[in-house]
């Protein structure tokens, strides 16, 4: 079974006071005090044994003085030492924990429940369930949607409902409540006299603290005159109640795997602990007596990991076995389905195999044509294949696979339409945590905890590596049968985390999944190039780039190598003596192409050639020699691969060519466009959201003259500058037009005055009167920001408008830059990602108009915020209005969407 708690977080010192003072004071032959050490132990090992978490941290107080104390002096004075028995037993403790294989944690300067705060939260944001064993109300203000409490010794356990039942206030306001009471214990001011029952009652009625001191005056009797000598004091004791939950930490929640037991070590202390129970759980077992807390909560699925049995992989090689396949594929509610071919490109790609899996540790292999010597006979492919197309193509049998959007390409260069796709395990890890890795290997390692046979492990690597066709069938078989079977178990595992998270789960079905189909008959409609027109751009380019490799021996003064670090370094500050404005990691002065940028900014002659020289030589090798090599030998067409799963927030990456690179501004950028032609008798239509991201941000932030500015169609960066600088828009001028644009841009990428300052070439000081001035007249924009600040350090990722999340681990970041990079990023992510989202929902509304009406045009391209199609001349009109309706209507924001739509025969004059 799957646990109901994958992650548990153990307030581990507070199982050992508790154990201290509930258990007899136990000692050992030796007179050591052994009774709160066994009896965390054995609390432990009850834990591990009922719940078989996939994860699990140990947490323990680091002792000494913390944040808290720097903020009240006398916080936790009137606490007692610690009894000598009981601090005898903690390092004890701790050494055995670490032999069980469980991760522990001890982090200095702060507590264990901020520890567990931090990675409560951080697992929430991703949907993660998770319990905290405890018996410390305090730790009840983390209870939500994803994490409940349990005390391990009355078994009782706290959700949302139980926290409100127990307390009378829900777990929001639980910090309310605590600091209401204040502790004794922890020597926390609260109102005196102020019980439990009072305080719930006084915040039901005032909502919370804030509204119970706002209400002072009205509260009659000693208890209103107790509270009211204490106002001063309330805003303290809500501070050190107040779980911290942004804590550096070196580990998040998935990295708190378990690990193998270190059995001697564990059978010396028990030894010495004198404990038959503790010794007894060593028989052949795994961590400490509980075998599961180490094994994946996943794994429970497949029959790999039940009773020790190995999963059965299946080789086809006769029609009554595949017969035997085909009809419980037929009945099966999901099965997975898996390719195997001769190349990753899958217009070239030929079908060597296919795996199906019914079940966890059940799967087969279906060889067609390994064609190594000696290679045993095999079915007919296309006998196979057509006894399979109505499978396939049955939109009503579901389909599970990992990046079924590769095999439906490929199975339709064997004129197999791919239906019924119903769940992408990449696409599900991807929805889940973008910002993670989503191949099959690295799935199955983190959520399975399971060692995939890999491609090198029976292709071979590097030079020596062979075509899977000519992989043996006994090694062929394992591996193909293994990625379906793996892939249906990745599926169950990710299915209620979707779940769990209902605007994760709608993204996903809604957006992620129907993208699939389009993005395979993009890939396989490619694009026509002109090879001759780009063959001449790169023999221009050639001399261009050897014009400025003289230019830069001239200003040097000596011949170098332009691409070598270590040489421009030493002809920039050794020899030309130009300034340093940063560094490498290892102190040696940097020449990065931001550093390139600044100094040629500041005028300097070679970091601007060293620039040109780049962007030419880059723009040569990527496209203008390489596109026409990449024309593919059956369609004459480029055809780039699309990938969902790589961008942290959500836009589409390509590559091989890489189609989202090509600049737009640069002429040499232009008629590199130019080379992407249509057809004869077509045009190409390029359909492309106009300044979508700052209408996203007038639509999150709210502010009335921006959303007003849109809503009139003004031009946005002339509004702008008019607002800031108080003049009518007919006067702005040029200048005053492309400073506000830059502000408008920098701010919703986190630009600072000093990075605008340099941008625009201006004072830094008159940079910020700008920054100064938008927030004074757009404060919608600014109070978003702050928002979003304060939600990304709450919980720990932004999410776009329909939900997607974007996960920002840094921004409780010990270093500062790294927060601020993080903040910075958190600004951008919603409104890029959310114009992503947009961008795809166009892009699944325009392919099902074509799919449906079969019009005479067809989708080629998306670059960023753009769609272009190639349309034939008689179906122009037609197309571009059935386009730009679908892109308009994408989304329902508070600000027109606009689309600026052309065409032309190439694709820079559809601009």
């Amino acid at each position: 079974m799957i646990p109901q708690y994958p992650l548990i977080l153990v307030d581990a010192s507070g199982y050992l006071f508790r154990a201290y003072h509930a258990l007899p004071k136990l000692t050992n032959s030796r007179g050591e005090p052994t009774g709160a050490l066994v009896g965390v132990l054995n609390m432990l090992r009850k834990l591990i044994e009922d719940h078989r978490p996939e994860y699990i941290g140990v947490v323990f107080d680091a002792g000494g003085r913390g944040f808290r104390h720097d903020r009240y002096p006398d916080y936790k004075a009137n606490r007692p030492a610690m009894p000598e028995d009981l601090r005898a037993q903690i390092e004890p403790l701790r050494t055995i924990i670490r032999a069980m294989g469980l991760p522990l944690l001890v982090v200095p300067g702060v507590e264990a429940d901020d520890v567990i705060g931090t990675l409560a939260t951080q697992a929430a944001a991703t949907g993660l369930p998770t319990l905290i064993s405890t018996g410390d109300k305090d730790l009840a203000q983390l209870v939500g949607e994803h994490v409940t409490l349990i005390n391990t010794m009355t078994g009782t356990r706290l959700d949302p409902d139980g926290v409100r039942e127990k307390f009378g206030v829900p777990p929001e306001r639980i910090v309310d409540y605590l600091a209401l009471m204040g502790d004794s214990v922890d020597n926390v001011p609260g109102v005196p006299k102020c019980g439990p029952k009072t305080a719930a009652k006084w915040i039901a009625e005032y909502g919370d603290l804030d509204g119970v001191m706002a209400q002072a005056g009205t509260i009659k009797g000693k208890i209103g005159e107790s509270l009211r000598a204490v106002l001063d004091q309330l805003p303290l004791a809500r501070d050190l109640t107040t779980i911290k939950r942004d804590v550096a930490l070196d580990l998040g929640p998935t990295d708190l795997r378990p690990t193998p037991p270190d059995v001697e070590t564990l059978r010396n202390w028990y030894e010495r602990l004198e404990s038959r129970r503790l010794l007894a759980t060593l028989d052949g077992v795994g961590v400490a007596g509980a075998p599961t807390a180490a094994r994946s909560h996943e794994a429970e699925h497949s029959t790999e990991s039940e009773a020790g049995t190995e999963p059965q992989y299946e080789l086809i090689l006769t029609e009554a076995a595949l017969e035997d396949w085909l009809s419980r594929l037929q009945t099966a509610d999901l099965f997975a389905f898996d390719t195997e071919t001769t190349a990753l490109d899958a217009m070239q790609a030929e079908l060597v195999g296919v795996s199906f899996a019914l079940e966890p540790g059940r799967a087969a292999y279906v060889p067609l044509a390994h064609v190594y010597p000696g290679a045993p006979d095999q079915l007919d492919r296309d006998r196979v294949l057509a006894r399979l197309k109505p499978l396939l193509e049955d939109p009503g049998r579901p389909k599970v696979g990992q990046n079924l959007k590769y095999d439906m390409s490929v199975l339709a260069r064997y004129d197999i339409a791919l239906r019924g796709i119903a769940h992408d395990t990449l696409l599900e890890s991807y929805v889940l945590d973008s910002t993670a890795r989503h191949d099959l290997d690295s799935l199955a390692k983190r959520f399975l905890d399971h060692d995939t046979i890999r491609f090198e492990d029976v292709a071979g690597k590097g030079a020596k590596q062979i075509g899977f066709d000519q992989v043996p069938l006994e090694q062929a078989g394992p591996y193909a049968a293994e990625d379906a079977e793996v892939t249906l178990r990745l599926h169950r595992v990710f299915q209620p985390r979707l779940a769990a998270v209902p605007a994760l789960e709608r993204l996903y079905r809604e957006i992620e999944m129907p993208l699939v189909p389009v993005l395979s008959r993009l890939e396989r409609a490619g694009v026509l190039i002109d090879s001759a027109r780009l063959a001449t751009q790169s023999a221009e380019l050639a001399r261009k780039i050897l014009e400025l490799e003289e230019s830069a021996y001239r200003v040097a003064g000596r011949r170098f190598n332009l691409g070598s670090p270590k040489q421009i370094g030493a002809i920039f500050f050794d020899e030309l003596g130009l300034p340093v404005v940063a560094k490498t990691p290892k102190g040696a002065p940097s020449t990065s192409e931001d550093v390139l940028e600044r100094l040629a900014a500041e005028g300097h002659e070679l970091p601007r050639i060293i620039l040109d020289h780049r962007g030419l030589s880059k723009l040569r090798s990527t496209y203008t020699d390489k596109l026409p090599r990449m024309v593919d030998r059956d369609t004459g067409r480029v055809h780039t691969s699309y990938h969902q799963a790589v961008t942290a927030t959500g836009r589409l990456s390509s590559s091989d060519p890489n189609l989202q690179n090509i600049p737009i501004r640069t002429e040499e950028g232009r008629r590199i466009r130019r080379a992407f032609i249509a057809a004869s008798g077509h045009r190409l239509l390029a359909a492309d959201y106009s300044q979508i991201e700052l209408r996203i941000m007038a639509h999150l932030s709210g502010d009335e003259r921006l959303l007003a500015a849109f809503a009139g169609g003004q031009d946005i960066h002339r509004a702008t500058a008019a607002e800031i600088l108080g003049l009518a828009p007919e006067d702005v001028t040029g200048e005053q037009r492309r400073s506000a644009k830059a502000i408008n841009f920098g701010l919703i990428y986190g630009m600072s005055a000093f990075g605008l300052a340099r941008q625009l070439g201006i004072e830094r000081g008159a940079a910020q009167e700008y920054v100064d001035r938008y927030f004074e007249r757009y404060p919608g924009v600014r109070d978003f920001m702050d928002r979003t600040r304060r939600q990304v350090r709450e919980d720990g990722y932004v999410e776009t408008l329909f939900g997607r999340r974007l996960h920002l681990p840094e921004i409780g970041h010990g270093n500062q830059a790294r927060r601020a990079a993080a903040e910075r990023t958190a600004i951008n992510a919603p409104m890029q990602g959310t114009a992503a989202d947009i961008i795809k929902r166009a892009m699944i509304a325009v392919d099902a108009w074509i799919e449906a009406e079969q019009p005479a045009a067809r989708l080629i391209l998306q670059v960023h915020d753009e769609l272009v199609l190639e349309v034939a001349e008689s179906a122009v009109e037609e197309t571009r209005a059935r386009v730009c309706a679908a892109m308009e209507t994408a989304a329902e924001l508070a600000v027109p969407l606009v689309v600026d739509i052309g065409e032309g025969a190439n694709w820079d004059d559809a601009h």
